[in-house]
């Protein structure tokens, strides 16, 4: 038991030196952990501040030289301005509006002071007379945008192009020229209407300025009804008149008679042609010896629509333009005529109007592109309220549409068609040496004669010439 003991406690004790002597497992260590490099952020962005949209152009449009101004248009007028501002955010286009008889010198003033608009219009010949040599030359313009002409006439475009001044302005608008007739009051007094074609006969006879005259008397009345062939008719007392020349100064009268001017071959000299001379005599008659033709107190009066004669529906016949069916509310019934001719040959006295771009313009790339709008997508409402016939072939057969839709009673459109081919040349809205002074003293003439009673229109006419020279010699 003992020896047993013993060799156990023995082996006890070398298991445990060897243990002792065996290896020895180092205690792990903490080693501190290196923070591992990291990235800077990047920087944040540099803000760019937003493109700023550029202020828009602004072109302004001038109304008042020619139409324009009357409450329709200017409704017609006002749609351009916001449809073309909607559709071009580039452009501002502003519009101005002046009645005529002011208009003249309200753009002399604006150019004056520096402050020129950029498109005047619509305005025909007489209407720039007073600005010769401001307006600009659209050649390059027109070069430089490849800007289609093929839908004009060729002479329509060389109608603008003026010796000295270049391409003024495009073709937009015709205005040719024939009688207004008011059915019922031929109807009223049982006769026949005036021709619808040129060549036509009435009532077998030539169609001429004599048939004309012997018509406008039976459709002159007094209180009475007396007509202003019969002895009884009272000169002081009428009601009713057979013809007008509605709207237009004494070279548009005299036009009925043939084209002409009173600035002689020389461009100096004044002259009355005489043909002119024979239709102002004639004219001065109808007012007063044979009262088919109102005084201009008449025109004046309630009776005549205080100035819109044929519209009051007391005229019968009134020679004057297509624009005037702007303003034709009052006669249920009218329709057209032709021009009756004088000593075999008729004459058709012609308006035209377009846009111009003044010289002063400092945009006149802007302004061009809104020129070409109005003479293009805003062409046919224009023309509709200013009653204009389109230059553009492709448009006329909608405008006349158009014109019969607003009119359906009138029959003869193709009249207004067929005086194309009877125009004035020279037309008689050319320019005169010393503008503005000529063009008074022919308004004074006029007014003259359409207002005082026994003159001797031959002296009234020559001492006309002696003041004319005078002005013209005034010119620069």
């Amino acid at each position: 038991m003992r020896k047993s003991t013993l060799m156990l406690l023995s082996v006890v004790i070398v298991a445990s030196m060897l243990a002792a002597c065996g290896p020895v497992t180092p205690a792990a260590t903490t080693v501190p952990t290196q923070p591992k490099p990291t990235t800077p952020p990047p920087p944040p962005p540099t803000a760019v501040p937003p493109t700023a949209t550029p202020e828009p152009v602004v072109v302004r449009w001038f109304v008042g030289l020619g139409t324009g101004a009357n409450p329709e248009q200017q409704e017609a007028q006002a749609k351009v301005v916001s449809d073309f501002n909607a559709s071009h955010p580039n452009i501002k286009l502003e519009i101005e509006v002046v009645q005529n008889d002011v208009a003249y010198d309200r753009l002399k003033t604006e150019i004056a002071s520096g402050n020129p608009p950029d498109i005047v219009g619509p305005v025909g010949v007489r209407g720039a007379n007073e600005f010769t040599g401001l307006f600009l030359d659209m050649t390059p313009y027109v070069q430089k945008t490849n800007y289609d002409l093929s839908d004009f006439d060729p002479a329509a475009v060389s109608f603008w192009k003026f010796a000295g001044e270049g391409q003024v302005g495009l073709p937009f608008g015709f205005f040719p020229s024939f009688l207004y007739i008011n059915k019922d009051l031929f109807d009223e007094a049982g006769l026949a209407y005036p021709p619808a074609a040129y060549g036509e006969k009435y009532e077998g006879k030539d169609w001429d300025i004599q048939a004309m005259e012997d018509l406008a008397m039976l459709l002159t009345l007094d209180a009475n009804g007396n007509d202003a062939t019969s002895p009884n008719f009272d000169p002081n007392n009428i009601v009713q008149w057979g013809f007008v020349q509605q709207w237009t100064d004494t070279r548009g009268q005299a036009t009925l008679f043939g084209a002409g001017s009173f600035v002689g071959p020389d461009g100096k000299t004044a002259v009355v042609p005489d043909h002119w001379r024979a239709e102002m005599k004639w004219y001065y008659d109808g007012i007063w010896k044979k009262h088919f033709i109102p005084t201009g107190q008449a025109v004046g009066s309630d009776l005549l629509a205080a100035g819109n004669p044929f519209d009051s529906g007391n005229v019968a016949m009134a020679y004057c333009h297509l624009w005037y069916t702007c303003c034709l509310s009052n006669v249920p019934n009218w329709d057209m005529a032709v021009v009756p001719s004088y000593n075999g040959k008729v004459t058709a006295k012609l308006h035209a109007d377009t846009f111009r771009i003044l010289k002063a313009t400092k945009h006149p790339d802007e302004a061009f592109e809104v020129l070409t709008y109005l003479l293009g997508e805003a062409a046919p409402s224009l023309l509709l309220t200013y009653g204009g016939m389109p230059a553009r072939k492709s448009a006329q057969p909608a405008f006349f549409e158009g014109l019969a839709a607003k009119y359906p009673f009138v029959e003869n459109w193709d009249v207004a068609v067929a005086g194309l081919s009877y125009p004035d040349n020279p037309n008689h809205e050319s320019n005169m040496p010393n503008f503005a002074k000529a063009d008074d003293a022919v308004k004074a003439l006029q007014s003259k004669y359409e207002n005082t009673p026994d003159l001797d229109m031959d002296t009234e006419i020559d001492a006309f010439i002696a003041n004319l020279q005078a002005i013209f010699n005034e010119a620069p």
